[in-house]
């Protein structure tokens, strides 16, 4: 696609993550839009939910400016569609749109009924969280119409992208409304695909036996799987963010993506030289003061590994099992230096620790272990909670005498956390290997943000990025490459717990020289991921998207 396309199109991008940082699309849209920005210059829209409307704190992201598209903004309101205009304030500060969506509730029923006649979405037994986003998505949609029809010449490209089935009910308007906007839809992870993984089935040894309308009937998915796989259906473009997701569309919704949209990264967020190590020697020694409070013991910056897993809380995709038990055989055995393993996972978070903020800020020396002392901040579920439970069934010691220690931090690293007040990348920077042993993983963006730190990873070839990383080395990804790829099956979960083990026993015996050389390695692939190059992969898809919006306008 020519340049000269690409500045006269206007994108309208909407995820309920815009300004709204719950999950991993927050990162892939905030990373790309200073791209966009660059290659759009603010005619990329970004459209999130104002749900800060009726509270008085705001989203900390949002620079709200009236001044701003001021005509779009009060035309949209005649048309009672309610909005706040500002900027994303994130690298490139994209103009978004916040839209108030709570008007909606009332007309619901009808909406519902209009999807069945219109495209055959069956809401008839939707719950939680699918009211809320069908209203959200819907009055996005209205306002991209109302300024599609207000403001914009015929000949503009104008295209939709709606991330995840959160948006669906949106982009099914626009096609029906709007027949001249080209139409995107993105599913990072199907609705099926991880329902199966949650509910503890087997996903891969079967896959070709599941039929993904009745599996939402067995999983109660009856809703979400209707709305997503219609807009799939009818989008003019189906994108999905790797190999593995897409054959989830093949089969759940009887239609391969036209694209795949792999999620890049900037590296605009990863300081340079002196600050780089300033800011890593300063997450050092914050960790593991946090952890010597805690657990009454030593562990100083010099010798001590740190590793470390995060993400969702999500049990069994996200590898906690397999992990959990790696750690406890490695705690068995016999090390030289001291590890820390940090489990970063949010939680049924209560608050933090008093008694941990107390000795925090303490002058005292005091090196007894305090209660628990293996979770930063207390749970409203402490003897339920699904890691703790795991953790104290293999029997992890929280022994100061210990070499190997492994602590809980349940909460959100924003910077705000009470114990530690790191924001992630800041947190994260203080890393010397990250684990990431996912059994469902559409794509894996921590392990992306972990190399592109020089921090080494492990990951899984059921992982989209594992997948990725193994066909740009040619071979299976070993710790000497900067990211190992070890293989996972349905049925080889006792392999995947040694794998585990080996390359945290393989990391912590490497001398300095050799780690600085993996770390390099690490490097060098985040460098083969950047969103200057994935980035064409989308205006790959605005292009399918486009050239079907004008086919059929134009028969």
């Amino acid at each position: 696609m020519k340049e000269q396309e690409l500045i006269s199109n206007y994108i309208f991008e909407t995820s309920w993550e815009v300004c709204n940082k719950v999950g991993g699309i927050y990162t892939v849209l905030s990373t790309q839009a200073k791209t966009m920005q660059h290659d759009y210059n603010d005619h990329i829209f970004y459209i999130g939910p104002d749900i800060w409307i009726n509270e008085e704190k705001n989203s900390p992201s949002f620079l709200e400016d009236t001044s701003l598209l001021k005509d779009w903004r009060e035309k949209a309101n005649i048309q009672g569609i309610h909005t706040r205009i500002g900027r994303w304030n994130i690298p490139g500060l994209p103009i978004v749109f916040l839209v108030d969506y709570f008007s909606m509730f009332k007309e619901k029923n009808k909406i519902y009924a209009t999807m069945w006649e219109d495209f055959g979405v069956d809401s008839s037994k939707a719950y939680g969280d699918y009211d809320e986003s069908c209203m959200f998505s819907l009055e996005a949609a209205k306002l991209v119409e109302c300024i599609f029809t207000y403001f914009l010449r015929s000949t503009d490209k104008v295209v939709f992208q709606a991330h995840e089935w959160m948006t669906a009910c949106g982009l099914l308007y626009i096609r029906k409304k709007c027949p001249q906007i080209g139409t995107v839809f993105t599913t990072h992870a199907t609705s099926i695909g991880r329902s199966i993984t949650t509910n503890e089935k087997p996903l891969y040894d079967y896959f070709k036996a599941y039929n993904g309308d009745q599996m939402a009937q067995e999983l109660h998915m009856e809703a979400k799987h209707s709305i997503e796989k219609q807009a799939a259906i009818h989008a003019d473009c189906l994108t999905t963010v790797s190999e593995t997701t897409n054959k989830e569309c093949e089969q759940f919704f009887g239609r391969k993506s036209d694209v795949v949209l792999m999620n890049g990264f900037d590296q605009n967020f990863i300081p340079k030289g002196f600050m780089f190590s300033k800011k890593r020697n300063k997450a050092r020694k914050i960790i593991l003061n946090v952890a010597n409070k805690l657990m009454g013991t030593e562990m100083n910056s010099e010798d001590t590994v740190i590793i470390s897993t995060s993400g969702r809380n999500d049990f069994r995709c996200k590898g906690f099992d397999v992990l959990i038990d790696a750690f406890s055989k490695i705690q068995k055995q016999r090390l030289e230096h001291d590890v820390l393993a940090l489990i970063a996972v949010p939680c049924w978070k209560n608050g933090p620790r008093q008694d941990l903020q107390e000795r925090l800020v303490s002058k005292n020396s005091d090196s007894t272990p305090l209660e628990d002392p293996f979770i930063t901040h207390w749970l409203y579920n402490m003897d339920s909670d699904r890691i703790i439970s795991t953790m104290k069934s293999y029997g992890i010691s929280t022994d100061k005498n210990c070499k190997f220690h492994v602590l809980l931090c349940p909460t959100y690293l924003d910077g705000k956390d009470d114990i530690f007040n790191l924001n992630y990348y800041d947190w994260l920077i203080g890393n010397d290997l990250c684990l990431y042993p996912s059994y469902y993983e559409p794509w894996g963006y921590t392990c992306l943000e972990s190399i592109s730190f020089g921090i080494p990873c492990l990951t899984t070839d059921l992982s989209g990025f594992g997948q990725w990383v193994n066909k740009i080395l040619g071979h299976e990804g070993h710790l000497l490459d900067g990211v190992a790829v070890i293989h996972r099956t349905d049925s080889n979960y006792e392999e995947v717990v040694q794998s585990i083990v080996s390359v945290i026993h393989e990391f912590i015996s490497l001398d300095k020289e050799r780690r600085n050389a993996i770390n390099k390695n690490a490097v060098n692939i985040a460098h083969q991921a950047l969103w200057k190059d994935f980035i064409k992969n989308y205006y790959m898809a605005y292009g399918v998207a486009l050239e079907k919006a004008k086919h059929r306008t134009h028969n």
